[in-house]
């Protein structure tokens, strides 16, 4: 099976999330996508929910399709969520099954400042996918890739929808165009502390369960502007 893994704090996950791994699933002929939130991420600490919630929250939001599914390989992890050794556990889950890593154009760009990257791109395939404010031009700088400038401009331009070459070894790179969907987890945060609605943001699911457990101050915030009153 072709498998694809998209890990992210999914904090929270949202209908940008889950329209990118559904485009992503057909397009590039995956049998499956595998959702992973991240346990204890190294880049990112401030303002992520537990990751039993955003697990919880992930599941919720998969539950409908029969492609999707949820793993907590690195929530369950006590240590930081190193994607090489997601990846290593991957393989040994899927042993025979090739995997593509789901991400951005922006995130291939930082891999060399992840953890063991020369490990990492000999271990997977990549799905790179476009992203608002980045352009596939951009991928010029990356020391792991060497495509024609005029292959990453009709990408950019929108004249080209896919592209798929070689990582060393037989991994492929599927350069991917996908719709743009303006959504932001952190514009969803902001929204909930602030008491303001993210309805049609995300699954409604996620959004009571973000409601009824608190996550990101959004009770808290909405009782006050109920009961503050003027005085």
């Amino acid at each position: 099976m072709n498998i694809g893994i998209f890990g992210g704090t999914f904090n929270p996950v949202h209908f940008g999330h889950l329209r990118i791994a559904e485009e992503s699933r057909q397009a590039a002929g995956l049998d499956r996508i595998l959702f992973i939130p991240s346990g204890n991420p190294p880049l990112k600490t401030e303002g992520i929910a537990a990751a039993r919630h955003r697990f919880a929250m992930t599941r919720l939001a998969v539950k409908d399709n029969p492609f999707f599914s949820v793993l907590d390989i690195e929530c369950r992890s006590r240590r930081r969520s190193y994607t090489v050794h997601t990846l290593d556990k991957l393989h040994e889950l899927y042993p025979g099954d090739r995997l593509f890593f789901l991400l951005g154009i922006d995130a291939f760009l930082d891999i060399p400042n992840w953890y063991r990257p020369d490990l990492l791109v000999r271990r997977t395939n990549f799905l790179v996918l476009s992203r608002p404010g980045c352009r596939f031009a951009d991928l010029c700088a990356s020391p792991y890739l060497t495509i024609p400038k005029s292959i990453l401009r009709r990408l950019d331009a929108k004249t080209l929808m896919s592209h798929t070459t070689l990582l060393g070894g037989d991994h492929a790179v599927i350069l991917l165009n996908v719709t743009p969907v303006a959504i932001s987890a952190t514009a969803i945060r902001t929204l909930a502390a602030q008491g303001k609605s993210i309805k049609y943001l995300l699954p409604a699911e996620v959004e009571s369960y973000i409601i009824f457990e608190n996550l990101y101050g959004s009770r808290k915030r909405r009782h006050r502007a109920v009961t503050g009153g003027c005085r």
